[in-house]
């Protein structure tokens, strides 16, 4: 789902533009480097929020104060949260759909069981799909909260096979992810493609198929179904 599917790098790039625009504690920093630092202490607490230890809330509150301290400012929990909550209204009304992703979906709809494995909360990733009215384009979505396993473990694939009634070689995995979503796959003899729209270096030397774009439906489709990659259309 997330920076896959939802465009969420580049809508939490542009929400927090708006806050630091209307907050001086949040300038210290160029752009660029606090939406990184955002990336980065979003993907470090996701481990305490699936095991329960902090709440969703609490995360978004520390992961504001921990921002502003980056900026060279120290706030108080009561301005994280006013922060938090700033930055949540622009993030719930910029979000938008990966550029292509619409059309790939519409592709393939009917040619074969599309499904969503994602890691986060039931009721955000279902609410998401109705904002982005990808609902229609999805067979299934399989949610780590909803199941009690997140993504890399073996077993939120199993369940996504199941759901699929699909055995691993007759399915691929797109995702950003490397940990999560190329090594999850492979682990489970699941073929991965790596979405790397921001044209990363893989932390690992495996042969693995990526996409940098969904632009080219054709080009997707292609990469889908394995095709050599002489054959493929340009990016």
């Amino acid at each position: 789902m997330d920076d896959t599917i939802f465009d969420h790098s580049l809508t939490c790039r542009r929400s927090l533009a708006r806050v630091r625009e209307a907050d001086p504690r949040l300038r210290g920093r160029p752009l660029e480097a606090l939406w990184h630092e955002y990336l980065r202490l979003l993907e470090a607490v996701q481990p305490d929020v699936f095991a329960g230890r902090v709440t969703v809330q609490e995360s978004r509150v520390e992961r504001f104060r921990q921002l502003a301290r980056f900026c060279g400012s120290e706030v108080s929990t009561s301005s994280a949260a006013d922060l938090s909550a700033e930055y949540r209204a622009h993030y719930l009304q910029l979000r938008r759909v990966v550029p292509g992703a619409r059309r790939v979906l519409e592709r393939l709809q009917g040619r074969t069981v599309i499904g969503v494995v994602t890691n986060n909360e039931v009721a955000e990733q279902e609410e998401k799909l109705d904002f982005l009215k990808l609902r229609s384009l999805i067979d299934f979505m399989v949610v780590s909260a909803g199941v009690g396993v997140a993504k890399p473990d073996p077993e939120i694939f199993e369940i996504a096979l199941r759901r699929a009634r699909a055995r691993p070689k007759e399915t691929v995995m797109v995702g950003d992810s490397w940990r999560s979503d190329v090594t999850g796959a492979r682990n489970v003899g699941i073929r991965p493609i790596w979405f790397n729209r921001f044209r990363l270096s893989p932390p690992d030397p495996w042969p693995v198929s990526e996409l940098h774009s969904f632009r080219s439906p054709a080009r997707a489709e292609a990469v889908l179904s394995g095709e050599p990659r002489g054959r493929l259309p340009p990016q």
